[in-house]
């Protein structure tokens, strides 16, 4: 069509064209001329036109229609022409009536099925002189091309105030009454807006490579999807992003914003921060070519600032904004041709990522404009929680002081100390004093009275302590972070004491000088002490505050406290499931990485609970009973207890302290004496990476052949790995490797994956991420660390085949790994340690810190301690310790049974200012049923034995065939079955009893159904007559003149006994979670795998 690439300029006069309005006056020269008169100016059918004009010639008149809508513009949609020749300057009125297609001008109806929505329709009317050639003979007659012409604007009807059209034909009766049910409906459209809050709570980034993954589809709404896709080769959108900034990147560039494409390449935008505070702006251009430009200002430190981008075609606009939004600094930029840019063609990246690091700061709100550019006043962005944000810029600025105050003292000190000791040499009197004599301190003080009051316990701690200490280097950093380590080593141990946590409120102080020194287990103590109100008052913005610097200042456990609250959405943090994998992704990295690392206060996270009682005797130390018989056994030449007694001092499990090099002993021992091929394999990795040990690949290798030999799937895969690594022979390391795998070694699938993925695969040309991805899944299913931590990237960003962007997985998978932690083990561990020394006041604090961070285990111990010594619980902690950490741990997961009974109850009866909800509490049941625990039918049945029933959908939850079980009788004894069929069918349990006194019932009242007609009158007239003899008993009595009668008694019925129902649901199997020491022996990972 002509039209197509023609763009009318809208109701302005041209050279070309005439005005829309006619002119009335006679045109004294007779020019040709046409105008058009429309009383309606609406897109409608058989709309009537007034088409007035002259020709001075033969002349052919025509008008068309050319309408746009949201898919195609330019289309022709109505055309007439008509030829003039004997009328010749004279002007002429002629009426047509216009005809539209029907989907442009009618409702939706049973024929009609896809009305158009019509952006703009314009009419237009010209003249071409008819040449002297016949008329059928093609001619020049394009608008373009015309003697005179014109054009008007028809407003297009919305969809929904068009009329129906009369098809005139008759529907079937269904066709049409199915049709009359929605013909009136006018379906209601989501609200749709361009503008998205990218991040709305403060994320803490701490500088490494993870951060917030967000991907974008394509808009709902057709027409905004419409103006998007035209602007991929111009786009117009804006950002705006809130920093708090702490520090400048420390070398090359610093993630702020970027986009990631399919290909896993930056692509427009990408936002960096460099060494000297500058903004690097980087754009993939419409060629394919990359071009970046620096900012002339850099971004203000420790300062709440908002930096905003518009881009728009080639152009960059960047602000930086102060918290009154006033514009601090601006500047432009035009790059030589227009950016490429598709925002649904990959994903957004805030802060860090597998290819760069992250800036060192805090996020406020992001507010993502995707098809707009607008001025710095024109954005909607706030600071919504303005109380947070106004203590972190005042915990620094404390910090500040405390910082200078511990540099400026050690300082002086180290002056002092070095005035004396030239001194010494002089005077050996005095040099034998400073040996001999009593600590030096240091009295005097250049700060003021003001300042010594305000941070009095510093003040009170530095002159206790010793700064000629050679552990203390003399860079100023590390001196002020030594301190903060040996204050909170003080204060550590002061509440791990017999009364410890009755000197919390004395404690606090102390530990805000220590978080402020940069030691930031201090910043993780205040986040919990506060959000819990350990001791104190609850405070949720001091909670928040100390959790987002701890998370920022890289603490693993305030790490992962922010990532379980945004994940469950609890403590008034946001649910973001996006926000949470940013900070478990960070933990689950550093967990791969901490378990190469032999130092450190690490233990290995074992799931030990609270009430199994079998794992708690298992349980020893150096010089416990079960160390000391593995240690006995081990002297003998027992391969087993060599390879026990080694794990558990190389990991520090089963309550024993870390000691790699004592395991490396027993691993040499057992690899020398005994032929068990594990031993081999163990130490044959330590003499590898010279973990605690010289290396000696030499010596390994023979080990590693050895023990290979003998069928051990991780020793072939440490072959291939030693083919890899050392001899850099890729065809024999995947030979072993494929073997290994086949023999259902998860580091061998992994392996594999990164030779798919390097690209050096033998006969595999070139890199293939979807096998690669493929062998990375299978990795993870064998429960492999990295390959797990690989898929939960594929699932948040969507960007492989195989794996759907699926954020709630992603999350799911990461957790997994972060919570294998070695530091979180640590604090697991010393929590047991103090549970069976008995030393309450420590377990308490240590299982608070743990269940924090969201693992399960902590969370269902803590409550169980809460349930064992409530008095404590209620003193020290200002939350509902039982309620809340149960109720915590059936969200998870992989929550026991045991927590979903505890629940059941709890809504079952009503637990303290908590209400009943019997729905809940069933719900409660089933899930521990389908955790297979008996008590969870049983405890169904005895809610059905009380009247109430069970909602279907629980009952389809637990594939129970309500045609089959119509009837509560046969629901019963369903229950009843499976109670029993989940139970120890050996003994007698309360499972087997209820069935049989179910089945005891069942026939009792088939035999009364049989004969009841036949007792009834018995049993009536039995009434009547007892009735008749107590009456004339009691008028005897009451007549009687020696005689008055009793009151009946007045104890209470048995049916209504509170205590009764408290016990109603009892665990008919007291079910435990003790598992065979070898049988979890077998069940932990081999931490010494190659890869």
């Amino acid at each position: 069509v002509f039209f197509q690439n023609f763009v009318p300029s809208f109701g302005k006069e041209t050279v070309r064209t005439t005005a829309i309005t006619p002119q009335f006056e006679q045109n004294m020269d007779y020019v040709d001329f046409i105008h058009l008169n429309i009383l309606e100016k609406k897109v409608l059918n058989n709309s009537e036109v007034s088409v007035q004009y002259l020709c001075s010639k033969p002349c052919i008149v025509n008008l068309e229609a050319v309408a746009s809508s949201e898919f195609r513009t330019g289309v022709s949609v109505y055309r007439r022409r008509w030829k003039d020749e004997k009328n010749l300057y004279i002007s002429r009125t002629r009426q047509v009536h216009l005809k539209f297609p029907s989907i442009m001008v009618y409702r939706d109806d049973y024929i009609i099925r896809n009305s158009i929505i019509v952006h703009s329709v314009i009419l237009y009317a010209w003249i071409s002189h008819k040449s002297v050639s016949s008329y059928d003979v093609e001619q020049n007659e394009d608008y373009q091309n015309a003697v005179a012409k014109n054009y008007t604007f028809l407003e297009a009807v919305p969809p929904f105030e068009r009329p129906f059209k009369d098809h005139k034909v008759c529907l079937q009766w269904g066709a049409d009454y199915l049709w009359m049910l929605q013909a009136n409906r006018i379906p209601q459209c989501p609200h749709e807006s361009d503008g998205v809050q990218i991040l709305n709570f403060i994320y803490a980034s701490s500088g490494e490579k993870t951060g917030i993954v967000k991907k974008f589809e394509q808009f709902e709404n057709r027409e905004l999807e419409t103006v998007r896709q035209h602007q991929i080769d111009y786009p117009m959108f804006t950002v705006s992003i809130w920093l708090y900034l702490l520090h400048h990147c420390e070398k090359d560039l610093c993630g702020i914003l970027y986009f990631i494409d399919p290909k896993e390449m930056y692509s427009t935008p990408a936002v960096f921060l460099n060494e000297e505070g500058y903004v690097h702006i980087q754009m993939h251009l419409m060629r394919g070519d990359d071009l970046a430009v620096k900012t002339s200002f850099s971004l203000p430190l420790k300062q709440w600032f908002r930096l905003d981008l518009s881009f728009k075609g080639g152009q960059v606009e960047v602000s930086s904004v102060g918290k009154n939004l006033k514009r601090h600094h601006h500047q432009s930029f035009t790059f030589r041709e227009d950016f490429y840019y598709d925002d649904t063609a990959g994903y957004f990246v805030v802060g860090g990522s597998g290819y760069v690091n992250g800036i060192e700061a805090f996020f406020g709100p992001v507010k993502y404009y995707r098809l707009n550019v607008l001025e710095t006043e024109q954005i909607s962005n706030p600071l919504h929680d303005k109380e947070t944000v106004e203590q972190i810029e005042l915990y620094y600025e404390r910090c500040m002081d405390v910082q200078e105050i511990v540099y400026e003292y050690r300082y002086i000190v180290r002056q002092g100390e070095k005035v004396q000791r030239n001194c010494y040499y002089e005077s050996y009197y005095l040099e034998l004093i400073h040996k001999y004599g009593e600590e030096s301190k240091c009295d005097a003080f250049m700060w003021g009275k003001e300042l010594r009051e305000k941070y009095h316990t510093l003040f009170k701690l530095l002159q206790e302590m010793d700064f000629s200490a050679p552990d203390v280097l003399e860079d100023g950093s590390d001196t002020v972070l030594e301190v903060g380590q040996r204050i909170f080593e003080k204060v550590a141990k002061s509440l791990s004491s017999t009364d410890g946590l009755s000197n919390m409120g004395s404690s606090v102080p102390l530990l805000v000088d220590s978080s402020c020194c940069g030691y930031h287990k201090a910043s993780y103590f205040l986040a919990v002490i506060f959000e819990t109100g350990l001791g104190v008052s609850v405070d949720r913005t001091k909670g928040l505050l100390y959790s987002l610097v701890g998370a920022q200042g890289n603490e693993r456990l305030a790490v992962m406290n922010l990532g379980y609250k945004h994940y469950q959405g609890i403590n008034n943090y946001p649910l973001d499931l996006e926000l949470s994998y940013a900070y478990y992704s960070n933990i689950a990295t550093k967990t791969s990485l901490d378990q190469h690392t032999i130092k450190g206060e690490q233990a290995f996270v074992e799931t030990i609970r609270l009430m199994d009682d079998e794992l708690l005797k298992a349980q020893t130390k150096e010089n416990g009973d079960v160390f000391m018989w593995l240690k006995h056994e081990a002297s003998r030449g027992n391969a087993a207890a060599q390879q026990r007694l080694a794990q558990m001092l190389f990991w520090g499990q089963q309550g024993v302290a870390k000691n790699p090099e004592a395991a490396i002993e027993w691993y040499a021992k057992g690899a020398i004496e005994t032929e068990d091929p594990v031993l081999i394999y163990d130490y044959a990795i330590v003499l590898f990476k010279g973990q605690g040990v010289k290396k000696n690949t030499k010596l390994a290798l023979e080990l590693m052949k050895k023990a290979a030999a003998k069928g051990l799937p991780q020793a072939v895969n440490g072959l291939g790995w030693y083919y890899h690594n050392f001899k850099k022979d890729y065809r024999k390391a995947a030979e072993h490797w494929l073997i290994a795998e086949e023999l259902g070694n998860p580091d061998a699938s992994y392996n594999l994956g990164v030779l798919y993925l390097d690209g050096i695969h033998p006969g595999v040309p070139g890199r293939n991420e979807t096998v690669a991805a493929r062998y990375f899944y299978k990795a993870a299913q064998g429960g492999h660390i990295e390959g797990t931590l690989r898929c939960s990237l594929y699932y948040i960003t969507g960007n492989m085949e195989d794996f759907p962007r699926d954020p709630e997985k992603a999350v799911i998978w990461a957790k997994h790994v972060a919570e294998k932690n070695g530091y979180l083990g640590h604090v697991i561990r010393k929590a047991l340690n103090a549970y069976l020394e008995l030393s309450w006041h420590e377990a308490l604090l240590h299982y608070v810190l743990a269940a924090e961070t969201g693992i399960e285990v902590s969370q269902s111990n803590l409550a169980h301690i809460c349930e064992e010594r409530p008095d404590l619980a209620r003193k020290y902690l200002a939350t509902d310790c039982v309620w809340r950490y149960y109720n915590f741990s059936v969200s998870q997961v992989n929550a026991p049974s045991f927590a979903y009974l505890k629940m059941g109850d709890f809504y079952y009866y009503g637990y303290q200012n908590q209400s009943k909800d019997l729905e809940l509490s069933i719900r409660m049941y089933a899930q521990a049923a389908l955790e297979g625990d008996s008590q969870g039918f049983f405890n169904l049945a005895l809610v059905m034995e009380e009247g109430n029933s069970i909602p279907s959908y629980i009952l389809d939850h637990l594939e129970i065939d309500q045609a089959l079980h119509s009837s509560n009788t046969s629901l019963l004894q369903e229950l009843y079955y499976r109670c029993w069929n989940n139970s120890n069918q050996e003994s007698i349990s309360p499972c087997s009893l209820a069935l049989l006194y179910f089945y005891m019932r069942v026939f009792w009242n088939n035999i009364l159904q049989s004969t009841l007609i036949y007792f009834m009158g018995t049993f009536l007239l039995s009434i009547l007559v007892a009735f008749a003899v107590q009456h004339f008993q009691s008028l005897s009595a009451r007549n009687s003149p020696g005689t008055r009668s009793e009151p009946l008694s007045d104890e209470p019925s048995s049916s209504g006994n509170s205590n009764e129902d408290a016990t109603r649901l009892v665990q008919p199997d007291e079910s435990t979670f003790s598992n065979d020491l070898a049988q979890q022996d077998s069940n932990l990972q081999n931490p010494l795998v190659m890869g």
